[in-house]
């Protein structure tokens, strides 16, 4: 009998919808149930299903792999009992995806089915340029949609100078200065988040306390910074999804102190589309923007119109994100010899036992 959507308990205030619904038929008639999970730890994940948030159990795959673990954000089908185990996960529309922080050739998903991302960065310190376009490159490679905030207004000298540095960095992004002390511009970043919304950020930017004020109560534990360099301790522990008075769920992360790239190419090219750009009329298609006849970046960068320091930012992070890259082709064809040797082994093993028999 075919299953109709209906959602009468809510679970859609979490983003379900009648899509994910329709690719769920398989999983109806194996009698699992949706859940989205908002928060993992070793072994056990909390689920949001239609009978409410429970506990679960879930099998870590193997070999590890990040990718394919459960993360705060996913959509996945349980199987209801007296232990509720997560028996699947669903295709993941967006991930926010770094390189692990073990510096292995995995990525680290930090957060999955993600419609926006919310970089907040303190206005009480100075702009650090190359930090705010990693974490763009980031937030544009998984698919949502990133939003500057730069917080602590009424701690900072000039915002609006920070606001303009910031935008020139940002084309096509919404930049929003504000300040949870005076309230300002919040009412318009509440507008702009929707959806799924993951706060992205170093410790002390204030992440915490702007997921407070959206969510309207101190849901979130906040710290002090330190004074001489505005970084603050991880009051945020895990990553864990709560939905907001006005639609949708956010998702508050851990401070990041590293911000490696794994895979981001197309959110390099999105950061620095302004490169990109003139790298068409350059000569030489294979041009290295350095020495070469012709080439536009130079040209650019010549008169001004584009600053050197963007051009050294743009192949640090090509770099960087190449080399992660080539870690990940290495593992792959390190496990597909592992996997072929297992099969040798395991054929000559058969041979060796019916040659053995009578």
């Amino acid at each position: 009998m075919p299953h109709t959507y209906t959602d009468p308990s809510g679970l859609s205030r979490y983003g379900w919808t009648g899509a994910l619904d329709q690719t769920f038929t398989e999983h109806y008639e194996a009698g699992l149930v949706p859940a989205r999970i908002s928060r993992v730890d070793r072994g056990l994940c909390t689920a949001i299903t239609t009978s409410g948030s429970m506990r679960a159990t879930f099998a870590a795959p193997h070999p590890p792999d990040p990718l394919v673990t459960p993360c705060t954000g996913d959509w996945a089908a349980l199987r209801l009992g007296a232990e509720p185990h997560l028996a699947a996960l669903l295709p993941r529309r967006s991930a926010i995806v770094r390189s692990s922080a073990s510096r292995s050739s995995h990525g680290q998903v930090l957060a999955a089915n993600v419609d926006t991302v919310v970089i907040a960065l303190s206005l009480a310190m100075p702009l650090d340029a190359a930090k705010l376009e990693r974490l763009l490159a980031l937030a544009w490679e998984s698919g949502a949609q990133p939003v500057i905030v730069l917080t602590k207004a009424d701690l900072a000298h000039d915002p609006e100078a920070v606001h303009a540095e910031a935008e020139a960095l940002a084309p096509g992004v919404d930049v929003l200065v504000t300040s949870v002390a005076t309230g300002h511009n919040i009412d318009v970043l509440a507008a702009l988040v929707r959806g799924t919304t993951v706060l992205l950020g170093p410790s002390g930017a204030g992440k915490s306390s702007l997921g407070n004020t959206l969510l309207g109560e101190e849901r979130l534990a906040t710290g002090t910074v330190r004074a001489q360099d505005g970084k603050g301790r991880h009051t945020t522990v895990r990553r864990e999804l709560i939905p907001l008075p006005g639609g949708g769920v956010l998702i508050d992360t851990p401070g990041l102190r590293g911000i490696s790239l794994h895979d981001a190419a197309d959110g390099l090219e999105q950061v620095f589309a302004e490169i990109e750009r003139l790298a068409r009329d350059c000569r030489f298609g294979d041009c290295a923007h350095d020495t070469e006849p012709g080439c536009a970046v130079q040209a650019a960068i010549d008169a001004g119109e584009l600053a050197g320091r963007r051009l050294d930012s743009y192949r640090k992070l090509q770099r960087e994100n190449a080399w992660a890259a080539a870690r990940t082709d290495a593992r792959l064809r390190d496990e597909r010899v592992n996997r072929q040797k297992a099969i040798t082994s395991h054929l000559r093993a058969t041979y060796r036992f019916r040659d053995q028999q009578p």
